[in-house]
């Protein structure tokens, strides 16, 4: 199967390598052990070797054997880090992706926009829409909110309460 991208390097942390990633996978403790390794995008960047892995604050903070000090883990900003997609089998699991460029529509296939990002939360992922109509809206990425993703179709249904849409990003 192809690489999926697991998380993407932040800003470094403290002195020591650590660096903050914007998680992209459902299993963090289960992907961010000490040991593993990851492929990188660019590739000239890795392979990494997770040195420690801990959350600071609501943040994953990872540090790498070849970062040790924070001019290494600053050259890492913007690194994504690469798992084989078998290791993220989850069957309602959504890679970014997966999603970008998907049409948008509403329940009776009214064409609302498109997806154009898909922003983690710590509590609920935010697809990112650019509405038909011009402007920006951030939907919730629940089942309740968007009952159906059809790849294979080309589109992400999505049946919004009433003002959600009109609300600008």
């Amino acid at each position: 199967m192809d690489d999926v991208v697991v998380a993407r390097i932040g800003k470094p942390h403290g002195l020591k390598g650590e660096v903050t990633v914007q998680v992209h996978t459902d299993s963090p403790g289960e992907r961010f052990v000490t040991g593993a390794v990851f492929a990188t995008e660019p590739a000239a960047a890795g392979p990494l070797t997770l040195r420690s892995a801990r959350w600071h604050n609501g943040i994953q903070l990872l540090a790498f054997e070849q970062a040790l000090d924070r001019t290494a883990a600053e050259a890492l900003r913007g690194t994504r880090l690469l798992s084989s997609a078998d290791a993220e089998t989850e069957d309602d699991a959504w890679y970014e992706d997966d999603l970008v460029g998907l049409a948008v529509v509403a329940p009776d296939g009214t064409a609302l926009g498109s997806v154009v990002a898909l922003h983690p939360r710590p509590v609920q992922d935010l697809l990112e829409i650019e509405k038909t109509g011009g402007g920006t809206a951030y939907v919730p990425f629940v089942e309740e909110i968007v009952p159906e993703v059809d790849v294979d179709a080309g589109r992400v249904v999505v049946d919004a309460p009433p003002g959600l849409l009109d609300l600008d990003g």
